[in-house]
């Protein structure tokens, strides 16, 4: 089954078309194309999206990365199904692509499905290279590698999520307020960093001390498996004015630039602590046998890292670079998976929801001390 997929639902236009077959029993993904266009520079002088920017540019340029997505995959090739991403996100700019999944659907009479973008994001980790079969096994059966535990970590979104099969969820803990990765674009910006804030801190705080300075990890003691960074962030905050700390984007001493990195350092391991911990005791009360770890903040090179020193024994998966950031790839294999499930839509009803979830239902669990 081939599976065109479609995304527009922030700053990223992409066009994928992918190969899926398995079933729900044993899915496998061969990537034949995946074509992004970015609008990172566009949007950094604003130090964050500016929703109808965004959707403009997606009105420019999703016909010239769709045609570029068919020349790589084949200009022969016919897909089976389009899976677009519905939400969430921002409305302005899902419009566009939902509305030119639909008109596909129309014209072409091909199968749609509409895609929740952060189920988008744990299926991200089922994706190899271009032209490379999937060979991650999850499968279905006896000898599954069920319950597995999501965790979604992105510039909009941080929860957790227990997978008992596939396409079946139940969030166990959400951000309160923040998201990790809209809390490292705060900062950033308080340190003079500029944006995206993520992959900047995350580079500086290699050359930084984490124990140089101790900022909290808010939440890590409560008997929940939620989040909050909206303290965390006011606590940078707080910190950078009492020692009258102002930095900027232009060149710094060696010593201011030696406190911008422990700070960022120290930051960044708060940020880490906290989602490790979290995560890791969520696995143990739902005796998970695999984590799966997706969104923007995945390719943050603290959080890998702790996972990998973790003393567990089963596997902490995170996507293929290429596959970390938003694709149209991961938004393929996800459809594919929601239409393996026996999920329909149609071209004349399917909408964007720009504040669609996973599930509805929504379990409080206290931790297990």
């Amino acid at each position: 089954m081939i599976i065109l997929g479609i995304e527009t639902s922030c700053d990223e236009t992409s066009i994928a078309f992918v190969k899926a077959s398995g079933g729900l029993r044993a899915p496998r993904f061969s990537v034949l194309s995946n074509v992004v266009s970015s609008q990172v520079k566009l949007h950094a002088p604003y130090g964050g999206v500016m929703p109808l920017l965004a959707a403009r540019q997606h009105g420019k340029n999703i016909g010239r990365v769709f045609k570029l997505a068919c020349r790589y995959a084949g200009n022969n090739i016919k897909p089976n199904l389009i899976a677009v991403t519905r939400g969430p996100g921002l409305m302005p700019s899902l419009l566009v692509g939902v509305y030119f999944a639909r008109s596909l659907s129309y014209f072409s009479n091909i199968p749609i499905i509409g895609v929740n973008h952060l189920e988008g994001h744990i299926y991200s980790n089922w994706l190899e290279q271009i032209g490379v079969k999937s060979k991650l096994k999850i499968p279905n059966s006896k000898h599954t590698s069920f319950p597995a535990l999501a965790l979604i970590v992105s510039g909009g979104h941080t929860e957790l999520l227990l997978m008992k099969n596939h396409g079946s969820y139940t969030r166990i803990g959400e951000t309160l307020d923040d998201a990790a990765g809209e809390c490292f674009d705060k900062v950033a910006r308080l340190l003079g960093l500029g944006y995206p804030g993520g992959p900047i801190i995350d580079t500086l705080a290699k050359t930084g001390n984490a124990r140089a300075y101790i900022f909290p990890s808010p939440m890590i003691h409560a008997k929940n498996f939620d989040f909050s960074f909206s303290g965390l962030k006011t606590s940078m905050l707080y910190f950078l004015r009492d020692r009258k700390l102002i930095f900027s984007q232009t060149k710094l001493s060696s010593k201011r630039e030696r406190m911008r990195a422990d700070i960022a350092a120290s930051f960044q391991r708060a940020v880490v602590r906290v989602l490790v911990f979290k995560t890791l005791a969520a696995a143990k009360q739902y005796k998970v046998k695999t984590i799966l770890v997706g969104g923007g903040v995945a390719a943050n090179s603290g959080l890998q890292n702790a996972f990998r020193i973790a003393h567990i024994d089963y596997p902490v998966i995170f996507p293929k670079r290429a596959y970390i950031t938003d694709n149209a790839a991961m938004v393929a294999a996800a459809g594919y998976i929601a239409y393996a499930s026996g999920r329909r839509d149609t071209w004349k009803t399917l909408e964007p929801d720009a504040n669609a979830i996973i599930q509805e239902k929504v379990i409080r669990t206290e931790l297990h001390k």
